[in-house]
């Protein structure tokens, strides 16, 4: 049962969007709710203190630390886009999204995953950098290439993002304003109109493949080099400390793309799927790598570890 009237709007654009939060799971909002409202508290908790450890130590002012800083940034927006709104459908009934707003959450959602897949890339170049030349690792990878690094991962986000916009922008809906989800992601709108959305699956398709698969394949071939540079080393010890510098990474990119390119396939070609297990996955991909990801590098990194765990036992 919503909690506002909702106007009669048959206009070009609707007004205002109603989000109906997990369709068939409406009498379990309230409890629902909890679990996620606890990770959001850790993603928050836990991105806070790695962005506090690193920026107040200088010793940890290195290029790995500093993507960890980008990385931190980019979670913490992430989930912070989608979150609040979907507490306040859950917990007091708020459904309606102006549509302006559903835009602006669109567009920041979309932008935001673009960015931290560039971001997981540039933390795959600079493991493949330390380990690779490392003689030339603080040459490459100096303070002024790191701000264009982050510039770069900001504004390739932007660009890819902004025609989907547009592409909203070009669609009628005849009245059409009720989204089965929790927030507002480009397909969910698109599937509202009362045309022919075809420009908008094929650029979304365009756009999965040549930036985020692009990634992926940039992410692989990176690896496949290090594992060459790593097999060639003459020590076991040797070998097995250069594995460990990339195990986090490792972990971060499959807690990131796995459940992102399984909501993304599910929701173009699985149609079998139960619509309440996509919006369930479609809420986890976008909250799971800002809970874990503060964790990951919590655990493999000694220097966080040690850190983090001065930072708590009050040792400033």
């Amino acid at each position: 049962m919503l909690s506002a009237s909702v106007p009669n709007d048959t206009a070009f654009h609707p007004s205002i969007f109603i989000l109906l939060g997990i369709p068939g799971m409406q009498d379990q909002h309230v409890w629902v709710a909890i679990p996620f409202c606890s990770m959001y508290i850790l993603a928050l908790v836990g991105n806070g203190t790695i962005l506090y450890i690193i920026t107040r130590d200088r010793t940890l002012h290195e290029p790995m630390y500093l993507f960890l800083c980008l990385l931190s940034i980019t979670d913490l927006v992430l989930c912070s886009t989608t979150l609040p709104k979907m507490l306040t459908i859950f917990w007091l009934r708020s459904h309606i999204i102006s549509y302006p707003g559903c835009l602006t959450q669109m567009f920041f959602v979309h932008t935001v995953f673009a960015t931290e897949s560039a971001v997981l890339l540039a933390m795959a170049f600079d493991r493949y950098v330390a380990i690779c030349r490392p003689l030339h690792y603080t040459s490459i990878l100096n303070a002024t290439v790191i701000v264009k690094i982050g510039l770069a991962c900001v504004v390739r986000g932007l660009l890819f993002v902004f025609p989907f916009v547009i592409l909203i922008e070009h669609l009628p809906f005849c009245g059409h304003h009720i989204i089965p989800h929790t927030y507002c992601e480009h397909m969910g709108i698109a599937k509202l109109a009362c045309a022919s959305i075809k420009p908008n699956t094929i650029y979304g398709l365009t756009v999965a493949l040549s930036v985020t698969g692009m990634d992926v394949v940039l992410i692989t071939t990176s690896y496949g080099l290090i594992l060459q540079a790593v097999l060639r080393l003459p020590s076991k010890d040797a070998q097995f400390r250069a594995f460990s510098t990339c195990g986090a990474h490792i972990c971060v990119i499959l807690v990131f793309y796995v459940p992102a390119f399984f909501s993304f396939f599910t929701h173009r070609f699985g149609h079998r799927v139960p619509p309440h297990v996509h919006i369930v996955l479609a809420n986890l991909y976008l909250l799971a790598p800002p809970v874990l990801n503060p964790l990951v590098y919590g655990i493999n990194s000694k220097q966080i570890r040690l850190r983090i765990f001065g930072f708590f036992m009050g040792k400033r």
